[in-house]
């Protein structure tokens, strides 16, 4: 994986690996985020869920 001159600072969940990512990451469609820190990264399975029920119990 080359450098990035300017890295993007945000907290990536890598779906993939099951890792947490930073300043240098993998393919963005194997990504969750960005989140602010590495603690809410770690948690990006959960947020996700939740959001999706979130959505759910809209659309009903």
């Amino acid at each position: 994986m080359a450098k990035d001159a300017n890295p993007d600072p945000g907290w990536y969940y890598n779906t993939r690996t099951n890792q947490v990512e930073h300043l240098e990451r993998a393919r963005g469609i194997d990504l969750l985020g960005p989140y602010p820190d590495e603690a809410t990264a770690r948690r990006a399975l959960d947020i996700a869920k939740e959001r999706t029920r979130q959505a759910d119990a809209e659309d009903d």
